[in-house]
């Protein structure tokens, strides 16, 4: 690790904003029950959990789809920061 890469603290702040950020994009706000973003930045290793409860019907997406897209979406957002 270089003294330029992110804190650890960075980049559990980075995961878990963008996995709150995807849920957000697929249902409003309002909709959205309980979201828990949990995120850690162990030894190089990322690990990210959503849980998601969302209402689940024909208009609204998958929550289960979801909370995976979201913690992909972290992951994404990490590897960004860290510029791969």
């Amino acid at each position: 690790m270089s003294s330029e890469d992110p804190t650890d603290e960075e980049v559990v702040q980075t995961a878990s904003d963008a996995a709150e950020g995807y849920v957000f994009t697929q249902y409003k706000q309002s909709a959205v029950r309980d979201l828990d973003v949990t995120a850690s930045f162990d030894d190089g290793m990322l690990e990210v959990d959503v849980y998601l409860n969302a209402p689940d019907g024909e208009e609204t997406p998958d929550p289960e789809t979801v909370a995976d897209d979201a913690a992909l979406a972290a992951r994404d957002a990490v590897d960004d920061l860290f510029g791969e």
